[in-house]
């Protein structure tokens, strides 16, 4: 479930001198040696990190997974590292082992990194054309729940204090539960069905089962339609996707997109909240309540965007996203800087967080991760699954890595790199992403095959003509 992902990512700054704690007092039994801060922190690195590097590896191996086992089997089998996870976690205390919890990130890691891929992959193959966007998006709307439900549970008055913080990191085994309770009892993805496994009357069987009644002829022939231009062919690895001119494009958006994800700033503004608002004058006991409502703007946010999205479109809610985040950064930047000279500019501080998380998930949050359903076909979308979700990871690992030294480095200024990259993602956009809504794969396939080979049969062209006039 892609709850897991932001739930983790929300908890695990809650409990921080806790686990310190712990793990000072793991290396005075052991071995009798007071840790330093630096080895404190060294130590906490590898936690927080190892988080991270499950999810690039858990992003690697769902695309193999999901066309092997296929959507359904493997969003179950993926709750054996979830639950794997939680046992180490509630374990941890007892045996006295800080490694125990590292392992029980870097496995929560690989469940939230399949998750991530497969579940979005799976609503949009089940989705009728006219609500792809919805149902997909909903898998953010999720994401953003989990983060909501994670700064909840993390409170003192719950799971938040010193006594219960193997069962905050050990909770998050019950959406686990809940998944393996209900989703036995949905069909598999149609299009896994048909295209991967050729079994055109499960595909119909599942049909009715989502829908509720007859399936309509139009949907089926889109289905079928992307049979025929699948035929023959099988899944494809990254490698393969990175020499196929056909989808060059297409990846090149994918990257993109998913690289701003992580690099736009949005996580990192969670970070940087608690600092500006005790600036603002909020007492170290209010900060987690302000906190909650950071996540629940995320959360309202992507269920306006679930609701706009067919409307809309994909590109003007991204584009729309990453523009206002640019606005935003630079707001931000100029409060931070006067901030000792104007009494108010504070509390500007605090609007500008709140303003840029509701910006980021009313397009970016929910939108990027249904494009690689929309734009790649059958046989290449898990691939492209798994570059984009690498991608993602691997950048939330970087920018955890370099964030605190932009701080340092750069002081109010920290931002405006966050603001360029928002500021090139809206302009590539722009200039590249056609729009998705309510299109048929062949349909978007014809947009892309304009970038993919015309401008370049018309850049060949006009080098010809340039030779010839020289001559």
């Amino acid at each position: 479930m892609s709850v897991q992902a932001s739930y983790q990512f929300s908890v695990v700054y809650s409990f921080l001198q806790f686990i310190q704690n712990f793990v000072n007092e793991t290396f005075l039994e052991r071995w009798g040696i007071q840790l330093g801060v630096y080895e404190l922190t060294l130590i906490w690195t590898f936690i927080v990190s190892s988080f991270s590097l499950g999810g690039f590896i858990g992003a690697l191996i769902a695309g193999p997974m999901s066309v092997r086992f296929g959507r359904k089997k493997t969003m179950l089998l993926n709750n054996v590292f979830l639950l794997s996870s939680s046992l180490l976690a509630l374990l941890s205390r007892t045996a006295k082992s800080f490694e125990m919890i590292i392992i029980s990130r870097f496995l929560v890691g690989i469940n939230a990194g399949i998750s991530m891929n497969v579940q979005p992959m799976y609503f949009g193959e089940s989705a009728p054309k006219h609500l792809r966007g919805a149902v997909s998006l909903s898998s953010a709307v999720f994401t953003s729940f989990g983060l909501v439900l994670g700064q909840v549970v993390s409170l003192k008055e719950l799971l938040g204090s010193e006594p219960c913080w193997q069962y905050l990191l050990a909770s998050n085994a019950i959406p686990g539960f809940i998944q393996l309770l209900t989703l036995p009892w949905f069909p598999e993805s149609p299009r896994y069905l048909l295209i991967d496994c050729g079994d055109k009357e499960a595909c119909l069987m599942a049909l009715q089962r989502l829908r509720g009644c007859e399936v309509q002829r139009e949907e089926l022939d889109e289905i079928l339609q992307e049979q025929n231009e699948t035929k023959g062919e099988r899944a494809k690895q990254p490698w393969e996707l990175f020499t196929d001119r056909s989808v060059r494009w297409q990846l090149i958006t994918v990257a993109v997109l998913s690289s701003a994800m992580q690099l736009c700033g949005n996580d990192s503004i969670y970070f940087y909240a608690s600092y500006v608002f005790q600036e603002a004058g909020i007492s170290a006991g209010q900060i987690q309540y302000m906190a909650i409502g950071t996540g629940m703007c995320e959360f309202t946010a992507c269920i306006l965007c679930n609701l706009l999205i067919e409307r809309l479109g994909r590109r003007l809610m991204l584009m729309g996203g990453y523009v206002l985040m640019t606005g935003w950064a630079i707001v931000f930047t100029v409060a931070l800087s006067l901030e000792n000279m104007v009494s108010w500019m504070p509390y500007l501080s605090m609007t500008c967080i709140f303003t840029y998380i509701l910006s980021f998930g009313m397009g970016p949050a929910g939108v990027t991760g249904i494009l690689p359903t929309e734009i790649f076909n059958q046989t290449s979308r898990p691939a492209a699954y798994m570059t984009a979700g690498s991608l993602m990871w691997l950048n939330l690992f970087i920018i955890g890595m370099i964030f605190p030294f932009l701080v340092s480095g750069l002081g109010q200024y920290c931002f405006v790199p966050f603001g360029a990259v928002c500021l090139l993602t809206a302009l590539y956009i722009q200039m590249v992403l056609p729009e998705t809504k309510g299109k048929t794969l062949s349909m978007i396939t014809k947009e892309f095959y304009r970038l993919n080979y015309l401008k370049l049969v018309n850049c060949m062209l006009n080098v010809n003509t340039f030779i010839l006039n020289t001559l």
